[in-house]
């Protein structure tokens, strides 16, 4: 090997070590807690109408927009996002209509029974096309249609716009943490909003699914995805200044098989799995002595659990202590 190739591999073998592994990749913050929130559909009143118009009917585009955000925010990695099933149930049983959906206090209430750190609303403000028309023929004889007045035939080529905005919402104190928008045009013109470059939407009885492909072929579905990016990328960056909750959670445990509890609290309550919760058994219990109310009631540490399944209103955890545990002991998340 002649000197100068030997310098050559030196500088070679120096650089290999010396280089990133990934310049553009952002390091992972350990141990940090990703912020929980719950998405409501969004309002869409204001484009109603023309809702009505390029469908034919009523098309719930709000709740269309809201789940492909779903699915937007949890690929992205910075927000826990709570299942729609759990959040529709809440809905539900709090008698929750779609006319509350941009209501602050209203939103704040559902966070709250949830136990995220914020809820998003949203309006969808712009939804169809850029209404652009062009005049095809007239003219094409030196002018003299124009002069006659026969004019041309007007072909309504138009791109599709989609506008959207949203608003992260402290449950604690209802007050708004942010308001984004979110702005999707589509690259291509067209004659039909849902038809053409795709197969379009079929109509009929069946719901719109903004998650199909079909839909997303469209120039409409593509101004509704750009508009949806756009939005997702703003709310993340929104998640690293988004305020944390604390969420204290206490209970009984109902019953006991070897090793694994079932508590009598569940995901209504907070609760989620990989949560670690102190358990206790009641030594003593003061009262007083003039009214017989309980006061206070001492416990003994006695273990540790970690959450394992939740659903509702139960869950199971695996125990872990000295002794065993047993039905009647106390549980809680640490202070």
């Amino acid at each position: 090997m002649s000197r100068l190739t030997s310098c050559l591999f030196a500088v070679l073998l120096l650089c290999s070590f010396a280089a990133p592994q990934d310049a553009t990749a952002p390091a992972p913050a350990a141990g940090v807690r990703k912020k929980r929130v719950a998405i409501m559909s969004f309002e869409y009143g204001t484009v109603m109408s023309s809702v009505q118009s390029i469908f034919g009917s009523n098309q719930d585009v709000g709740k269309g927009i809201s789940d492909l955000l779903v699915t937007k925010l949890v690929n992205d990695g910075n927000y826990s996002v709570i299942e729609r099933t759990m959040l529709d149930k809440i809905l539900a049983e709090q008698n929750f209509s779609n006319s509350d959906r941009a209501d602050s206090n209203s939103a704040a209430k559902i966070g709250r029974i949830l136990g995220v750190d914020a809820i998003i609303t949203g309006s969808i403000t712009q939804f169809g096309r850029d209404d652009k028309k062009t005049t095809v023929g007239g003219g094409g004889f030196g002018g003299l249609g124009s002069k006659y007045g026969l004019g041309g035939v007007q072909k309504r080529e138009s791109k599709a716009v989609v506008g959207v905005t949203a608003r992260l919402i402290d449950v604690t104190t209802a007050e708004i943490l942010a308001s984004v928008e979110g702005v999707g045009e589509s690259k291509r013109g067209g004659t039909s909003l849902v038809g053409g470059g795709g197969s379009g939407w079929s109509g009929g009885g069946g719901g719109l699914d903004m998650s199909s492909s079909n839909f997303g072929q469209t120039i409409l579905g593509e101004a509704v995805h750009q508009a949806v990016d756009t939005l997702g990328a703003a709310l993340d960056a929104k998640s690293a200044s988004l305020p944390t909750h604390k969420v204290s959670v206490a209970g009984v445990v109902a019953d006991v098989t070897g090793a694994i509890l079932v508590l009598n609290v569940g995901s209504r309550s907070g609760l989620k799995v990989g949560d670690t919760l102190e358990v206790s058994r009641p030594v003593k219990t003061v009262k007083d002595p003039n009214t017989g109310k309980v006061l206070r009631t001492i416990a003994d540490k006695i273990g540790s659990a970690t959450v394992t399944d939740v659903d509702e209103g139960s869950a199971t955890a695996t125990f872990s202590g000295g002794g065993a545990a047993k039905v009647g002991d106390t549980f809680k998340t640490p202070d």
